[in-house]
């Protein structure tokens, strides 16, 4: 056991402090201590993280995971990451660090860390990852699938260094408003809520191009809003066993039988607006933060993991 500094006193606030009470963010990362698998997760991106040598050791895996995750959680920049364990002692505690006998890291260690994960491309790794366990733990993957699409925007001005928009972003129209940036694909299942697929495309790609990326083809049903309507070929193409109970478009006038069997799938088909509330409300990410898809691709697929554990957080903890 290391001997308690000064520093780490103060930041667990022995006694000293007597009307304090827990905070939304102490109950949040009280609750993403126990429910996060870190051994399992480490071990991902083990074999790829530097080990020590002759220059300045590494800091450790686990702490530099924890940090990143915080960047996550709370939407930060690289160097505002930093300033917020500088300035917080709940998220010091969380990240495991004492400033009275070390440094917290800064922010070019986060980058290179991030760079690291975005090269071996470990994003979606960890995204299959947590899979894996919230399956050993339960939740398996039923025998349906709803897919959808979201746009996250990207910045469209050319007021920048290469005086250039971002090459990978596009702009697509939904209705009578135009956006700007990528399309985040996903496939939800339809009994435990959670996301098992997902892919990453320019905003202007049609949802149905990337219908069959986001199915595992053991499907018994197929749920998706209007833009995947008539794709019963494909669907029958990648999950043979699949019925298709997407939204079939209704024109004004039509049947109001169609309408109402719209209505119907809709009520199931919402649960995937419960992982895009918390990857965009939630997480912040409603915006990209890099420049090119890959980059933005890898935050995706770690945040859509983290999501996951969020929302099977009560089924996972009891």
């Amino acid at each position: 056991m290391k001997q308690q500094t000064l520093a780490m006193a103060a930041d667990q606030e022995v006694g000293f402090e007597q009307y304090r009470r827990p905070t939304r963010r102490d109950v949040f990362l009280s609750a993403m201590e126990q429910i996060v698998p870190w051994s399992a997760l480490c071990a991902v991106i083990e074999p790829h993280y530097p080990k020590p040598g002759n220059g300045r050791p590494p800091v450790g895996l686990e702490r530099m995971l924890r940090m990143y995750f915080v960047q996550h959680w709370f939407n930060l920049a690289d160097q505002a990451c930093e300033e917020a364990l500088l300035d917080s002692p709940a998220l010091r505690r969380f990240v495991g660090i004492d400033l009275g006998r070390e440094r917290v890291p800064d922010a070019t260690t986060l980058l290179k860390f991030r760079r690291l994960l975005e090269h071996h491309e470990l994003g979606a790794a960890l995204f299959a990852q947590v899979g894996d366990v919230l399956e050993d733990r339960g939740l398996k993957v039923g025998t349906g699938t709803i897919v959808d699409a979201t746009i996250i925007a990207a910045p469209s001005s050319t007021k920048n260094a290469d005086k250039a928009r971002d090459p990978d972003m596009h702009q697509t129209r939904k209705g009578q408003q135009w956006y700007y940036g990528m399309k985040l694909h996903i496939g939800v299942d339809s009994r435990t809520g959670l996301a098992h697929s997902a892919a990453v495309t320019a905003a202007n790609v049609h949802d149905k191009h990337l219908l069959e990326d986001l199915l595992h083809g053991e499907e018994r049903r197929v749920y998706g809003d209007s833009a995947y309507a008539s794709q019963k070929a494909l669907i029958g193409e990648h999950a043979p066993h699949a019925k298709d109970f997407s939204n079939q478009r209704v024109r004004k006038g039509g049947e109001v039988d169609e309408a109402e069997r719209n209505r119907n799938k809709s009520r199931i088909r919402a649960r995937v607006e419960h992982v895009f509330a918390v990857v965009k409300r939630l997480w912040g990410f409603s915006k990209v933060r890099y420049r090119g898809l890959e980059k933005n691709a890898n935050r995706s697929f770690v945040v859509l993991g983290l999501a996951n554990l969020y929302l099977a957080r009560a089924r996972v903890a009891g």
